[in-house]
């Protein structure tokens, strides 16, 4: 897939919307983004917040998703620490600058809302997972509509009794009520709100929140 190509749908006899995040970066964007979190981490910033926020609910060796993986800088990390640990993004620039940053990182162009377990296996993933996170703004990225269909797809390939972790900014026409609603329709509950990566106590002034859901 070229630079500035879009995926289509994954789903059998479906195409996928084109996700927000094409039409919101151009091609140049896209691949300075990918550069963004290395530049921050080579000059000492934390990078890691996610992934350890993660890496707290989980048991050593756990398979762990990053969708909407970008370069797959949190999966890296819960794979430096233990876990099993793949990316899946719709962009093939970020994924292809992921492959040459961590090598032995498993990673795919995968847009989310064609989740399943047959597709994650034809790229070489594993079906299902203990936990996937969605970070950075992803849930804000899918294409407007396709919320409920992408929460559908990660529940598809989300083990019994495993979490899904999502964190996106306040204020955006997808809100975190709109996000419970979705959750709920496909049968999970909320188990825990915070206003950061670094527990925050939730708060309706924040502007943030990462939420955490039992399937």
């Amino acid at each position: 897939m070229s630079e500035g190509s879009t995926p289509a749908g994954d789903r059998e006899g479906e195409t996928a919307p084109q996700p927000r995040w094409f039409a919101e970066r151009t091609p140049d964007e896209r691949a300075g983004y990918a550069q963004y979190f290395r530049g921050l981490e080579a000059r000492g910033d934390d990078v890691d917040g996610e992934a350890r926020f993660v890496h707290a609910m989980l048991p050593r060796g756990a398979t762990v998703l990053d969708a909407g993986c970008g370069v797959g800088r949190v999966a890296a990390a819960l794979a430096r620490w233990g876990h099993r640990a793949a990316g899946v993004d719709a962009d093939p620039v970020l994924v292809e600058a992921g492959r040459g940053f961590y090598p032995d990182l498993p990673l795919a162009t995968v847009d989310l809302c064609g989740l399943s377990p047959a597709r994650l296996e034809s790229v070489g993933l594993p079906a299902d997972y203990d936990v996937v996170v969605a970070a950075g703004n992803v849930m804000l990225f899918v294409a407007e509509g396709t919320e409920c269909r992408v929460l559908d797809a990660v529940a598809r390939v989300l083990r019994p009794g495993g979490r899904a972790v999502f964190g996106f900014r306040t204020g955006a026409a997808y809100t975190h009520d709109d996000l419970d609603r979705d959750a709920a329709s496909v049968g999970w509950t909320r188990e825990h709100r915070f206003a950061t990566w670094q527990l925050d106590a939730w708060h309706d002034g924040a502007d943030w929140a990462v939420s955490v859901y039992r399937g």
